[in-house]
């Protein structure tokens, strides 16, 4: 116990490696009519450390600017080199005083939850300890949800083939899309959602996806509308930031409303609880910032009575779902799932949360020669 004791407070990092890799898309879930090939470009890190022990992070973004990330990730792992990993908080310090007035959102906060996630895992490999144990333990598995399949821009009849699809693959919760293409037109949206529910039965929850595409006033029309279908929840009915549109809607339908996932960093949260704009709180681990940012909001959100649910990148924000008492659901997305061996498993409509220590996670044989 002493000799890891001894080596547990020594830790410097002593170098990293970064790299810009390009990963399939790899729609588990998908049948082939809803299946959207693509290949994502990730940026990958590895922070090394004189114990031994190494930790990875990614980031990236929906759309562009991977090089400026890249570069981003290497001036912020070059910047903590020589330091103690185990001082997260103190790095994050540093990391953002170094940024100055860049240190708001976008590439700042992406790059900064790829230092975050690479320190964590150091933690947890460290204490050897997953990451779900060492940030609370409150379970080992956590309820998932189908995303992606029932996408907007298929016909109704391949959104009930895909919606019969992941019912026989064991999902209790299921997303579809709204805001379907073209006008708004209350019948059409209507059909669709009634299509799913009747391939999907009474018994699975259904979850609506609306991308911030509706304004206020068709946002309450639809969620009236919808209600006979048994929506689960409606998420991003308006503009994100619109808290008091939100607020609106929240407080005119019977039906859960869910927002967070494009929201940069902790603060905004603070607007969204205060307005009472949602019922679940949904948080992207990029757009915050990083697990410790995460875990603000999740601690936050608690405090306000309200459930967490992750926004993508199940390898690692499972974990964190795992590790809170307000966890509620973790998304199933497998856009960055190629690039690891040791994702969690699924069973029966859960994530199955292994007990090796930080992530659990390593990158794959396909990847790792390019780190």
């Amino acid at each position: 116990m002493l000799d890891f004791l001894e080596t547990w407070t020594d830790m410097k990092i002593t170098s990293f490696r970064a790299a810009l890799v390009e990963v399939p898309d790899e729609d588990l879930v998908a049948i082939a009519e809803t299946r959207q090939a693509c290949t994502r470009p990730i940026v990958a890190l590895q922070l090394h450390t004189d114990a031994g022990v190494a930790g990875i992070g990614i980031g990236f973004s929906v759309g562009g600017m991977h090089g400026a990330l890249l570069s981003a990730v290497e001036e912020f792992a070059e910047l903590i080199v020589g330091e103690d990993p185990q001082r997260i908080h103190a790095l994050r310090h540093k990391i953002t005083r170094h940024a100055g007035t860049m240190a708001h959102a976008g590439i700042f906060c992406t790059a900064l939850c790829a230092i975050d996630l690479a320190l964590w895992d150091i933690a947890g490999k460290a204490a050897n300890l997953p990451l779900w144990k060492l940030l609370g333990g409150f379970r080992q598995r956590v309820p998932t949800y189908s995303s992606g399949p029932l996408h907007r821009n298929i016909t109704t009849a391949a959104g009930v083939k895909a919606a019969q699809a992941v019912k026989e693959q064991g999902f209790r919760y299921v997303k579809i899309n709204l805001a379907l293409e073209g006008e708004f037109a209350p019948n059409r949206e209507l059909e669709r959602a009634r299509a799913v529910r009747e391939a999907l039965g009474p018994d699975i929850q259904l979850m609506a996806d609306i991308n911030d595409r509706w304004t206020v006033g068709q946002a309450v029309e639809m969620a009236h509308r919808l209600e006979e279908v048994g929506l689960f929840c409606i998420e991003d009915p308006v503009r994100h930031s619109d808290y008091d549109g939100m607020a609106h809607v929240t407080a005119s339908t019977h039906t859960q409303i869910m927002s967070g996932e494009s929201v940069w960093g902790v603060a905004p949260f603070r607007e969204m609880f205060a307005r009472r704009s949602v019922d679940i709180c949904m948080i992207d681990v990029m757009h915050v910032g990083g697990i410790t940012a995460w875990m603000e909001v999740a601690a936050m959100a608690r405090a306000h009575g309200l459930p967490v649910v992750s926004h993508i990148m199940p390898e690692f924000q499972a974990q964190l779902v795992a590790a809170v008492p307000n966890g509620l659901l973790a998304e199933y997305k497998a856009w960055t799932w190629r690039l690891f061996d040791g994702a969690p498993v699924f069973e029966q409509g859960d994530f199955v949360l292994s007990d090796r220590p930080g992530h659990g996670l390593e990158f794959s044989a396909e990847f790792k020669q390019q780190l």
